[in-house]
């Protein structure tokens, strides 16, 4: 059986074809990513797999829940028919709950289109808006694209920081040095 990313694909790149030709790439992004967040959640994927659950009434119930999620775009819950017929499909062929790696594929998609790439960078403690510019800087001439600079924080790793674009991990992190000074002494 395929993964989900395999099943994925075909329908992010639909999606994104439909977003890039009506000039609502913004707009799909951001539904697909609140529907990524309402399919994380296990019990909206449970509720439509109940087989006693029509067509119409599993498509109302995910349009409505997509609507609440999304106030903003409306790409699933407004007058434009495409996103409430991209659902549909999904649901027809038992195809929602590989919502999250669409709206994944579809971020890829999209970043290549706009020529930019999404970079985290998770740091022991806060950083400064200089040291961001630095790694900003230093990602844009690595990449050669446009950076979307995310942050968070995680004290364990005591110091140093993790960078993350795309498929690129970079762990500068004190914690992995230590890891890695006690596996060569164990070793």
């Amino acid at each position: 059986m395929a993964d989900n990313n395999t099943i994925a694909r075909p329908y992010a790149q639909a999606a994104f074809e439909l977003a890039r030709d009506s000039g609502a790439l913004a707009e799909w992004s951001a539904a697909l990513a609140a529907a990524k967040a309402a399919m994380s959640d296990g019990a909206v994927a449970k509720y439509l797999s109940t087989p006693s659950l029509s067509a119409s009434k599993r498509l109302e119930f995910l349009t409505g829940v997509l609507s609440a999620v999304d106030g903003e775009s409306k790409v699933f819950g407004g007058a434009d028919q495409r996103g409430s017929n991209f659902l549909k499909l999904l649901l027809e062929y038992g195809r929602a709950q590989v919502l999250p790696e669409i709206a994944d594929h579809f971020e890829t998609l999209k970043a290549n289109v706009e020529n930019s790439v999404d970079v985290t960078i998770t740091s022991a403690t806060e950083m400064s808006a200089a040291q961001q510019g630095e790694i900003i800087a230093a990602l844009k001439a690595r990449f050669g694209r446009e950076i979307n600079l995310a942050t968070e924080i995680d004290e364990s790793l005591i110091g140093g920081a993790v960078i993350r674009a795309g498929d690129v991990v970079i762990d500068g992190s004190l914690r992995s040095r230590l890891d890695g000074l006690a596996n060569a002494l164990v070793a």
